[in-house]
């Protein structure tokens, strides 16, 4: 009786696998690491293993490159993914290793996504790398300065590998498809597509390529076209994991964009994050934090329009909310810049953590009792609102044997600079007054304030009040 799964043809290897290099010239990109006289082909060369953590996305040869290393080397390789593997597995690993030493063979240890080890599994592997009995390679798409302990960093030397580039992947794209496909067409939008998708991840192609020539067999399609890849594949997100070192390397870009002024580059870190599945309500918290940190008083209309752009986008949601955040971060991009204040709070919140606690000055304490009272609390203040201009110039208000530390420092930019001139003026007030003759000098600064305002008035009825209030109470004019 035969079998009913006779008739079934056995499965066929991944395309990815077929197309695995089997010597180092083929290789797809990497030149910065396997050109002539670069580090891992000198390597090579040499035929001295050493441990090494091979950092770079996915797709891009950490595992084929230890695969030709044990080749090369003419050595055991055991591999271990750290995704499914435990300490048994370790155990396992090292217990063929030492089989292959007993045999006279050296074992090049593989530990595939080894950021996912815990630190008491990665200093496993310690004593077997340094006793030589193994040569570690591990592989990992984060950052290891993070995500590997510094015991096992030591050891290792760190190569960065790279996504691979359009030429890159248009020789992978046409190797594949003499390898698995010569008999379907594709046209060269329909390629570029498909390169566009894959997103520098040469295992992502393959695959790619599989899901069109079974599309295309089912539809009875002889040429691909670009339409036909759109209608065929699901939509592909970009690369990086919402946690993962792209996501926070392109949010980094974003920030620096908008820092640098560059509303082009800004927009494009912004879509390629909503393309690749970031929260749009963590980018529009981003944008907000660059509203306070990058331009804060320089144009405070930024936090405004940046809340105003997350309120939109939580009302609307996506698509039509994602406007909202595109105009805001075009507006920050275009803003004036200052990170006055920001330095000021970080000058300020440092002093204070250090310094003691001080007492509050007498005349500045509130007094709601009789015993406050006489204890002279509140004694001797002078009221802001009854003095001219609504300024008491000479008063203190820092902590006794604190001297004014200067900590903000308003830039000339956009509204900042009506801001820089308001406080130099009061300033001069305040170095009037402790001149002495301080009522009589506040009585001709007084009558010099008002001269000048019904001067100014006469000129421009817009033009009053003390230096820069116009403008602080307008909001700034200029975003440059």
């Amino acid at each position: 009786m035969s079998d009913l799964f006779d008739a079934l043809e056995p499965p066929q290897v991944p395309l990815a696998e077929r197309m695995r290099p089997q010597t180092l010239d083929e290789v797809a990109g990497q030149v910065h690491l396997l050109g002539a006289g670069k580090p891992l082909r000198l390597a090579f060369e040499s035929r001295r293993p050493h441990s090494m953590i091979l950092w770079g996305p996915p797709g891009v040869g950490k595992t084929t490159l230890a695969r030709l290393m044990a080749r090369g080397f003419d050595a055991e390789f055991v591999a271990l993914s750290a995704v499914f593997s435990g300490v048994k597995e370790i155990r396992e690993a090292i217990q063929q290793a030492q089989a292959a030493k007993a045999r006279g063979r050296h074992t090049i240890l593989f530990v595939d996504e080894v950021h996912r080890f815990n630190k008491a599994q990665q200093d496993a592997f310690l004593p077997f790398v340094e006793q030589g009995l193994v040569t570690f390679i591990g592989a990992t798409t984060e950052n290891p300065s993070f995500e590997v302990n510094s015991a096992l960093l030591s050891r290792a030397a760190v190569y960065v590998l790279e996504a691979l580039d359009t030429d890159a992947m248009v020789r992978l794209f046409e190797r594949a498809h003499a390898l698995a496909c010569p008999q379907l067409g594709f046209d060269e939008d329909a390629r570029e597509r498909l390169v566009g998708f894959a997103d520098g991840d040469a295992r992502r192609l393959m695959n790619l390529i599989e899901q069109m020539l079974v599309a295309a067999e089912t539809a009875h399609v002889n040429v691909v076209t670009a339409a036909f890849v759109d209608q065929a594949l699901a939509r592909n997100l970009r690369r990086f994991d919402k946690g993962g070192e792209a996501f926070y390397d392109q949010i980094s870009a974003l920030h620096k964009s908008v820092r640098g002024s560059d509303p082009d580059a800004s927009l494009y870190w912004l879509c390629r994050m909503l393309d690749g599945g970031a929260d749009p309500l963590y980018l529009g918290r981003r944008l907000i934090r660059m509203a306070v940190e990058d331009i804060g008083l320089a144009d405070p209309r930024a936090l405004e329009i940046t809340l105003n752009a997350c309120n939109t986008y939580e009302r609307l949601g996506s698509p039509e909310g994602e406007l909202a955040l595109a105009q805001a971060t075009i507006f920050l991009a275009c803003a004036a810049k200052s990170n006055a204040a920001y330095k000021a709070y970080n000058a300020a919140r440092a002093f204070v953590a250090r310094d003691g606690s001080r007492p509050v000055p007498l005349h500045l304490r509130n007094a709601p009792t009789k015993l406050m009272k006489a204890l002279d609390y509140g004694k001797a203040y002078r009221y802001a609102h009854d003095e001219p201009d609504a300024y008491a110039a000479g008063e203190r208000y820092l902590p006794e044997g604190l001297a004014p530390p200067g900590w903000y420092q308003p830039t000339p930019r956009g509204m900042e600079g009506k801001i820089g001139q308001k406080l130099a003026w009061l300033r001069e007030l305040d170095r009037q007054a402790s001149a002495g003759g301080q009522v009589a000098g506040r009585e001709q600064q007084h009558a010099r304030s008002l001269a000048g305002e019904g001067e100014a008035s006469r000129k421009d009825p817009a033009k009053k009040g003390t230096p820069g209030e116009e403008s602080l109470s307008a909001g700034a004019d200029d975003p440059s």
